[in-house]
This record gives C-alpha cells, structure tokens and sequence, in this order.
C-alpha cells in the first residue's frame, strides 16, 4: 500500500486574498447573546445591518463601526437587551 500527498489546493473564493493584517475594516453590532457562541462553535451571526459573518475579533475601543450598523442601533428604542 503506497501513500500520497495531495497538492495544497488554495479554497478561498477569489478576492479574498488575506493580508499580514486580517483584521475586519470595520465592525458590526450584533446580539449579545450570539457572539459567544459564535466565537466558540463558529456558528454565522447576523449584524444590524444584514452581514453574516462568524466572530472571529473583538472590537476594540475605537475600532471602526459599519455606518449602516450604527444608523440602525441608533433608530432603536432604548433597552431591549435581547
């Protein structure tokens, strides 16, 4: 019985070329309750503004927020902590 290596194969769709810096160009609001589960399972969340994406960073203080995310969560009632 013989054993081979299969080439690598490049599997991400055209355009998506990674750079040394992949962090996100700006960041999405979305529910609270998904992102940990995200993070852990890798589960997609749905961002305020209709983006699916799986949480892979963390935001930091001043980091760049989605200008349609933010319009949105600004036209929301106050609370609602779902």
């Amino acid at each position: 019985m013989s054993t081979q290596t299969l080439p690598d194969v490049d599997t991400r769709p055209e355009g998506t070329e990674s750079t040394d810096d992949d962090a996100p160009k700006v960041f999405h609001y979305v529910r609270k309750h998904q992102i940990a589960e995200s993070a852990v399972m890798g589960t997609h969340v749905v961002a305020l503004c209709g983006e699916v994406f799986p949480v892979t960073k963390q935001a930091k203080p001043g980091s760049p927020v989605c200008p349609e995310c933010k319009r949105i969560f600004d036209g929301l009632p106050p609370g609602g902590d779902e």
